[in-house]
């Protein structure tokens, strides 16, 4: 098989396709989108992504390209036979927690990032707003943890890899405490702990970015 290209920075949202690829156990190869210094509004990278956002992954066997990476984590279970879901119903309650990040978690605690770090008044109404309904969130996610071991259900599954990279950033980037949430926290260590969710993280390694 030839490695997928996958283009990406380390971010939360580029972590979800590097976990999933160490995951899937699929070859792949890293190509680095440096954000900072604006590699994703190049017209090379406009051409595989109108919409200048990482992650994206090629793969040269299928001639594919995927965008979004809920969709990346789909693509990339269905070419591994691996953690896709079982049947129909296991499928609509995994597209259910899929959406519910793209749509929840990640635009909520970006919101706390851009306004309590890049900001540079860091107004407190807008602040205390967002980190309201980060908790918000949180409690959705120890809820449903509470019902379930993972978010699909009572195996690992794309779900789960779809969120954990933001839930990682909340504590040590953001400052939001996870103490309260007995479930969330459980599970967020559970999938910490696991060999390759440790090794996507290090993807990129940017002091050897064609690593």
């Amino acid at each position: 098989m030839t490695p997928i290209q996958l283009y990406t920075f380390p971010t939360p949202n580029g972590h979800k396709a590097s976990i999933m690829l160490e995951e899937t156990g699929l070859p792949y190869e890293v190509k680095v989108i440096d954000i900072e210094r604006g590699d994703q509004k190049t017209p090379e990278f406009l051409a595989l992504n109108l919409n200048n956002k990482i992650p994206v992954i090629v793969d040269p066997d299928r001639d594919r390209t995927v965008v979004e990476s809920g969709a990346i984590l789909f693509y990339l279970a269905e070419r591994a036979g691996r953690l896709m879901p079982r049947n129909a119903v296991e499928h609509g309650t995994t597209l259910q927690w899929i959406l519910f990040q793209a749509a929840h978690v990640g635009p909520t605690l970006g919101q706390v990032w851009n306004w309590k770090i890049f900001d540079d008044e860091k107004p407190p109404r807008v602040v205390a707003r967002f980190e309201r309904e980060a908790e918000r969130v949180f409690r959705v996610l120890d809820t449903r943890l509470g019902q379930r071991t993972y978010l699909a259900g009572n195996e690992f599954g794309i779900a789960d890899i779809m969120t954990w990279p933001w839930i990682n950033v909340a504590e040590p980037k953001l400052d939001l405490d996870l103490g309260v949430y007995a479930n969330l926290r459980r599970w967020f260590d559970e999938v910490a702990a696991r060999p390759a969710v440790q090794r996507g993280l290090l993807v990129p390694h940017l002091e050897h970015p064609a690593a």
